[in-house]
């Protein structure tokens, strides 16, 4: 597979590498004989020799080529310009090999990588102008033309670097050219840094505008920030390359590692360095500085209108929980207590999320996020709590259809007493012997519901059993004159008063009156306890159930039997 950056680099440029292959490949011919030589030093430059040749071959063979065969070719040649450069790296490293041979080929390749500087900075240039102005569909082509570019222009300043280090070795710097590539990198880091700025001013402008822009513009503002986003992994990337580099040649590059660290976010062991940390926290001191100089103003008046509206808001909710009290409160709606509370909680709930909704606008922020996290979050808590809405949709079906009312005495959901409080949840239930019981609204309204105190009016049922022997229609008089005389008992509807079972020890009446609901259980145990005063006062007796037991004589043995007297 041939690599892109291949594609990209012109006939012109690859003639220029030739050339100098052609120079080094004449001055190792025109080098003093091998035999002259150690032999190692020799054997070194036959093998540079060689690399020259087959550097000249490969020239020869693409200058005919084309297509698919002539990138081949110029790939094989860029690969026999670095094994070239790995056979400088080993001579610079023995001192034995010949010293002015090694300077010239240093030499050739720092005259080739300031041609290549200068040639892939020209065409980054012009790849970044056609990235400008391509269409939508060729952008992406043309970007990956301009990264190879860029990578092979880094890699061109590290091998300067790299030859400028080999000179020193050699002793044979030249201290003009030294101080030029000094100058070079720092010029070069300064615009690979303006342009890492420009690239973080246009994201942020994309990420401005894509809150605002409409859907139908979304797509565009999209596609332009990923390419963005993409140069900008690729200038951060020669940034890196440049930082190393200045640090090399002793250049100060604090603010450029502050600005590689906000860009990118990396954290690498440059942050431990006190000038790097000093120069992050300055700079963000002063941007700081700057927005509170130019926002604060704004934003504590967009503070004090948020607390205005709650206020506002607070005191709308609880004038409208009072207007709905006495609203609900009225006689010919005959809402119960539930109802009531319902309408008087939410009326004042609603007045005050409406109340946050337009202070949260009030200091910019978005709503549409928020409710339609509101929105997921509602189904995701539905989920959650699905007993919690039955208990809550039950709360409103006993809250529509009222079956009982706070301070009702009911028989509900296994429980019997009195409801001392009703929710929408949840039930409170106080029984008889002075038991508190909370009772899940699903259980009630899923069971039978007993109100016992619902009606006003109430009838009293009991059962008094007199013996055979006592006059019936005395002691009907007798009940009679125990109920009427009972001021509790209502004239209207007519107490009853009935012989109603002939019973196997008793002959049973059955006692009826009516009473207010709040005097239920006064009468029955007024009317009991007067019931067996008058009784024994009149002669009247209340018979319990006993047998009697006969003994007979037969045959010499007894006999027992038994009867129940009538």
């Amino acid at each position: 597979m041939i690599p892109r950056w291949c594609a990209g680099f012109t006939l012109p440029f690859i003639l220029f590498l030739s050339s100098f292959s052609f120079v080094s490949f004449a001055n190792a011919e025109t080098a003093s004989p091998p035999a002259e030589r150690p032999n190692a030093s020799s054997q070194w430059q036959t093998q540079v020799g060689n690399l020259h040749r087959e550097l000249g071959e490969l020239v020869a063979l693409q200058s005919k080529a084309s297509g698919e065969d002539k990138l081949a070719l110029q790939l094989q040649m860029f690969q026999k310009n670095e094994e070239l450069r790995a056979l400088v790296a080993s001579g610079v490293k023995n001192d034995s090999f010949d010293r002015a041979f090694l300077i010239k080929q240093i030499k050739q390749q720092q005259k080739y990588a300031d041609q290549g500087i200068k040639y892939l900075t020209e065409r980054s240039s012009t790849l970044s102008d056609q990235l400008s102005e391509a269409k939508s569909e060729d952008k992406f082509s043309v970007l990956s033309d301009y990264e190879e570019s860029r990578k092979y222009l880094d890699s061109m300043y590290e091998e300067q670097a790299q030859n400028i280090d080999w000179l020193k070795k050699l002793n044979a710097i030249d201290e003009k050219a030294e101080k030029a590539f000094k100058l070079e990198i720092n010029r070069r880091t300064e615009q690979v840094a303006a342009n890492v700025e420009y690239i973080r001013q246009q994201l942020s402008a994309d990420d401005a505008q894509l809150k605002v822009a409409p859907e139908s513009e979304k797509a565009t503002i999209q596609l332009r920030q990923l390419i963005t986003q993409r140069r900008m992994a690729i200038t951060t990337r020669s940034l890196s390359v440049m930082i190393e580099l200045s640090d090399k040649v002793g250049i100060e590059t604090a603010e450029y590692k502050r600005l590689y660290f906000e860009a990118t976010g990396s954290v690498t062991q440059d942050l431990l360095s006190g000038d790097v940390l000093l120069s992050i926290i300055k700079t963000w001191s002063s941007k700081f500085w700057n927005w509170f100089v130019e926002n604060a103003p704004q934003h504590i008046f967009q503070l004090i209108v948020f607390l205005i509206i709650l206020l506002i808001a607070r005191q709308i909710a609880n004038l409208t929980r009072k207007v709905v009290k006495k609203a609900v409160a009225a006689k010919n709606l005959k809402f119960s207590v539930l109802m009531q509370d319902f309408f008087i909680s939410m009326s004042g709930k609603a007045v005050w999320f409406i109340g946050i909704l337009i202070a949260l606008s009030q200091i910019g922020l978005n709503l549409t996020p928020i409710l339609t996290g509101f929105g997921i979050a509602g189904v995701i808590v539905g989920f959650a709590l699905q007993d919690t809405l039955s208990n809550f949709a039950a709360g409103m079906m006993l809250l529509i259809y009222r079956p009982f009312d706070v301070g009702d005495f009911v028989q509900a959901g296994g429980v019997e007493g009195k409801v001392s409080h009703m929710s929408l949840v949840n039930t409170t239930i106080k029984t008889f012997d002075n038991q508190i019981i909370i009772v899940p609204n699903s259980r009630i309204w899923g069971d039978v519901i007993k109100n016992v105190t619902h009606e006003r009016v109430r009838r009293v049922d009991m059962v008094f059993g007199v013996s055979y022997s006592d006059d019936i229609e005395f002691v009907e008089k007798v009940l009679t004159d125990i109920i009427t005389s009972h001021p509790a008992v209502l004239r209207a509807p007519e107490p009853m008063i009935k012989l109603h079972v002939l019973n196997s020890s008793s002959v049973d009446f059955i006692v009826r009156p009516w009473v207010k609901t709040d005097d239920y259980w006064d009468v029955y145990w007024d009317v009991t306890r007067e019931v067996k005063i008058r009784f024994d006062k009149e002669g009247i007796s209340i018979p319990f159930p006993q047998q009697d037991v006969h003994l007979h004589m037969a045959s010499g043995q007894l006999t027992p039997s038994s009867d129940k007297p009538a």
